[in-house]
């Protein structure tokens, strides 16, 4: 027995580093932590339970058969994160540069299929080269296999990947098809083709960091949800993004005590909002003041920012936060931003996690590009979502809530629980400048002063129509409410809608117009 402990403790020491030592050293030179230390940090200590340490690829062709470490490019387990289990896989770049092969696919879509039966969180570190050219078919087989089980846990945990190095070619839509990726700065990159392929085809001549680095990501694409300056960071948010998460669709996100009251007064809102109603203003300083301790964890936060999605706590209890941002293009819904709320709502409602909305948003933004672009198709896929959602929905107008973009927003018409709106809030069809200038142009056109003449009438559609209490004496807002009780008045429907059950018809799915 001796023996065979002395020869598994030295299969396991050279699954350890499998790529050995020196390669390790060289991701180390680069600033890059090994998968082993990847997992070590996003896990709790000591917590890691390593799978298929000893598995090997039985490949042949191309000499790949002379060269068979352990684990084949890919270190999978489970662990805890603050106690709660998440399973793991961390791509090896140490090993076959971290290409995927059919053994590195297996082990793959093992802890796939057990982080589904085991109702847990699943996250995915990347580090690889795509498919792994010495095997051919077989490794665009696995991806297949990775893929499929994507689509089927989408819903069911959540799934996060974490960018930190390269993910080229068909890997990328794995990551693609997770609920939230991260991506750290300088390191993470993602593209279907590299920049020398593009160069060849269409002659652009374009960085490696351009094409496809985090930044790009997290402006242009919205591929990545959250940026990192280095790896630690990323393992780092990755647990605290998980703490607002349930394990699966049949719980609960857990739930933190802190010492913030749900009683608390936010009189500072009371002055939040500019004069002038056509004045910018930070949003996010409100829902800072509303959530417990100030503390708001915003996803895609350089995507579309004239609309803010994010994650908080109110009364312990999490929520996700929508709310059009005054401060960017006046808070209006385009393309970009009818996307990235869209897919938000989506994620809360698929795990359990209220919907808190803010609305300031004065329209739809204007353009041919926007048309010719597919804003009709890009707002539908936002209000679907509304639509869709069962999870309790609350609604705080803050200021202009105009048109079909006040509808869109959460409107008690598509479904919001409970709508609250300040006194400050402007609840009509559209503006009143814009209003006075269809409804009167001609009484305009004849006056002898039409400029005193608009603003006259502009006053006073501003005072009996752009208000919310002829809002509130139709119903469709449930209360006028000072600014200064707004957390009050969220925790208390928070809690009260916390027993809320809603059933759809039955059916295969819908048909989000996507």
């Amino acid at each position: 027995m001796a023996q065979l402990l002395a020869d598994l403790e030295t299969r396991k020491a050279a699954a350890a580093v499998a790529g050995g030592e020196a390669a390790i050293e060289r991701q180390h030179g680069l600033g890059r932590l090994s998968a082993r230390e990847r997992i070590e940090h996003l896990l709790d200590d000591g917590s890691f339970c390593e799978l298929d340490a000893l598995t090997r690829h039985s490949s042949t062709g191309m000499g790949i058969e002379k060269i068979r470490p352990y684990t084949d490019g890919v270190v999978t387990g489970f662990g805890t994160i603050k106690g709660r289990q998440v399973c793991v896989y961390a791509q090896d770049f140490t090993v076959f540069g971290g290409a995927l092969g059919e053994t590195h696919g297996a082990k793959i879509h093992k802890i796939q299929d057990l982080a589904v039966a085991m109702g847990v969180p699943l996250v995915s570190l990347h580090d690889g080269g795509g498919s792994r050219i010495q095997e051919g078919v077989a490794g665009l087989h696995a991806f297949g296999g990775i893929f499929r089980r994507n689509a089927a846990a989408s819903g069911v945990v959540p799934q996060i990947s974490v960018i930190l190095g390269p993910c080229a070619g068909g890997a990328v839509y794995s990551p693609a098809m997770t609920d939230f990726v991260f991506m750290v700065k300088d390191a993470g990159h993602m593209f279907i083709t590299g920049p020398g392929v593009i160069k060849a085809v269409t002659g652009d001549d374009i960085s490696l960091e351009e094409l496809s680095g985090a930044l790009t990501h997290a402006t242009k694409s919205g591929a990545a949800s959250f940026v990192a300056p280095d790896e630690r960071s990323a393992l780092d948010d990755v647990r605290h993004l998980l703490s607002f998460l349930p394990s699966n669709n049949l719980e609960e996100a857990p739930r933190e005590h802190g010492a913030d009251s749900s009683d608390r007064s936010c009189p500072n809102l009371r002055d939040v909002l500019p004069t002038s109603s056509s004045a910018p203003y930070d949003m996010k300083k409100i829902i800072n003041s509303v959530v417990d301790d100030g503390e708001f964890f915003e996803v895609h936060a350089l995507y579309a920012p004239q609309i803010i999605c994010g994650f908080a706590r109110i009364d312990g209890h999490s929520v996700g936060v929508v709310a059009n941002q005054p401060n960017v293009n006046a808070g209006t819904l385009d393309i970009s931003s009818s996307e990235k709320a869209a897919r938000f709502v989506r994620t809360c409602d698929a795990f359990n996690i209220p919907l808190v909305t803010f609305v300031d948003v004065p329209g739809f933004m204007p353009g041919v590009d926007q048309e010719h672009g597919g804003m009709i198709r890009h707002g539908a896929a936002l209000l679907y979502a509304f639509c869709e959602a069962t999870v309790p929905r609350i609604s705080v107008i803050t200021r202009k809530a105009y048109g079909g973009a006040y509808v869109v927003m959460n409107a008690k018409s598509i479904g919001a629980d409970l709508a609250f709106a300040w006194p400050s809030a402007e609840v009509a069809v559209m503006s009143a400048s814009g209003a006075v200038e269809i409804v009167h142009h001609r009484e305009i056109a004849a006056a002898s002063d039409p400029a005193a003449l608009r603003s006259e009438l502009v006053a006073t559609y501003e005072e009996t129509y752009s208000n919310p209490y002829l809002a509130a004496e139709r119903g469709l807002i449930d209360d006028v409410i000072d600014p200064a009780d707004t957390r009050q008045v969220l925790a208390t429907s928070l809690n009260f809608l916390r027993s809320k059950r809603e059933e759809s018809p039955r059916r295969k799915h819908g048909n989000i117009p996507l």
